[in-house]
């Protein structure tokens, strides 16, 4: 899905709808009872009434992936809206799967979907490799006639594009973000630097980082999604219709715009840009040497922003960060004011849910989805909302950094979703595989992205 700025600016000019009152219902197999909705004008901690008949026990399994310290702030919310639910829905207790996102998204989410026995709620990432090829499996559950009934579909942003299927929605996605370059601005100072966000300011600090010793841009490279987020950026600033058009053919990997990007990539990697050794670096790895002062910059998704505040893991770093957008490439061909921004990543259910478990994830979309817990996420964990928010609640942002993501969010002339969004899975492993060769200098740009295309040419033919 491509979002266009007028999507883009609605996020920051147009959040001033007011959250209007809203009931509670069901999905397209069953009605979620009345115990399980309550009033959206009512304060969200308030808990519905206790049901009078007597419910038996039950249990929600709940697979997320907000593990580990960095993603403490996004498991507090979501342990706040697992005790609202249960205090509202009777009989029910939920079983939480805390697991790495990538375990969930390639390895155990797949397989229970072949199997047919997911969660019952999950995170779940859009587009057609994942939510829409479940959905036609008919494996998610039709959640339009829940937030229709709870009167909240109007609320989110034009985020379903990537979760909808013949005008039906099969996930809900928690937030959005945009993915820039992040700077030591004391760094920057010390050693006379603008900025960067000209091409010629970029690359004159990662010239005059490098010689005093600075690494450029810290890089984790183990995990090839981490590096995959620059690469795309730049294939979007050298090639027009990316990424929709490699599922149409309309852009090809091995083109001499989108050989540019790579080539371009391994150039930074030959100069000593990044991290040395950056396969054998985590993405954790990444910050912790962007934190440390060992990196002068990071090319990083905004989420990154809840790192640098008091009480995160790297709040030795409050106030001395600055985002940026990659600055515009010359003689380009793409939008130089594009943006690789994403609203990719939220919750998906099971279909294959009885009365009582239908009540529940009514109870839970309708706690997780409103005003306060979105205003959450963007204060606490510097998500962006995927819903509206009024103009009193987006007062409250008062953390530099996460004003710059506005910012460069106001400021974009159009953006794009990451590839693996749009790509088929063998394609987007290919991708990494080719990606990691590239690095280890072990293949050519050209070589890289004839290899892609090959991949892509097979899965468009199915």
């Amino acid at each position: 899905m491509k979002r266009n700025a007028t999507v883009m600016l609605t996020l920051i000019l147009a959040m001033s709808t007011l959250l209007a009152a809203c009931g509670g219902k069901n999905n397209n197999n069953g009605t979620a009872s009345s115990s399980a909705s309550s009033s959206a004008s009512a304060p969200a901690s308030e808990a519905a009434s206790p049901s009078e008949e007597t419910v038996e026990p039950f249990t929600v399994s709940l697979r997320h992936i907000q593990i580990g310290d960095p993603q403490k702030f996004r498991k507090a919310i979501l342990d706040e809206v697992v005790k609202r639910t249960e205090a509202e829905v009777p009989g029910v207790t939920f079983e939480l799967d805390g697991i790495e996102d990538a375990v969930n998204r390639f390895t155990k989410l797949p397989a229970e979907m072949a199997a047919g026995n997911p969660p019952k709620i999950f995170d779940l990432f859009g587009g057609n490799a994942d939510a829409l090829k479940y959905a036609k499996a008919g494996r998610l559950l039709d959640l339009t006639p829940i937030i229709e009934e709870l009167g909240i579909k109007d609320k989110f942003l034009n985020v379903f594009g990537q979760f909808t299927l013949d005008g039906k929605i099969y996930g809900l996605p928690i937030g959005g973000s945009v993915e820039g370059v992040f700077y030591n601005t004391e760094l920057f100072q010390a050693n006379g630097l603008n900025a960067p966000t000209t091409w010629d300011d970029l690359v004159k600090a990662a010239d005059t980082l490098k010689a005093k010793g600075i690494t450029p841009f810290a890089m984790g490279s183990q995990a090839a999604w981490v590096p995959n987020m620059l690469v795309g950026t730049l294939v979007g600033r050298y090639a027009n219709g990316f990424p929709n058009g490699i599922v149409t053919g309309d852009v090809k990997w091995n083109s001499p715009e989108v050989v540019s990007a790579y080539t371009l990539y391994q150039d930074w990697v030959k100069n000593g840009y990044f991290t040395k050794g950056e396969l054998g670096k985590s993405y954790d790895d990444m910050l912790n040497d962007f934190a440390a002062g060992k990196a002068g910059m990071m090319f990083d998704g905004s989420w990154r922003s809840s790192a640098f505040k008091e009480g995160a893991v790297a709040a030795g770093m409050a106030g001395k960060v600055g985002f940026v957008a990659l600055p515009a490439l010359p003689n380009a061909a793409g939008d130089q004011t594009s943006l690789n921004a994403n609203f990719s990543n939220g919750y998906g259910f099971s279909s294959d849910l009885d009365e009582n478990e239908l009540k529940a994830v009514t109870s839970f979309i309708k706690n997780l989805y409103n005003d306060e817990m979105q205003l959450r996420g963007l204060l606490e964990d510097g998500v962006l909302p995927s819903m509206k928010l009024s103009d009193e609640s987006l007062a409250q942002v008062t953390d530099p950094v996460v004003k710059q993501v506005l910012d460069v969010m106001k400021a974009a002339g159009s953006t794009f979703v990451h590839f693996d969004a749009i790509a088929q899975k063998p394609v987007y492993s290919e991708t990494e595989l080719q990606l990691q060769k590239l690095i280890a200098e072990k293949a050519s740009a050209q070589e890289v992205g004839d290899a892609i295309q090959k991949v892509q040419e097979v899965e468009n033919s199915k």
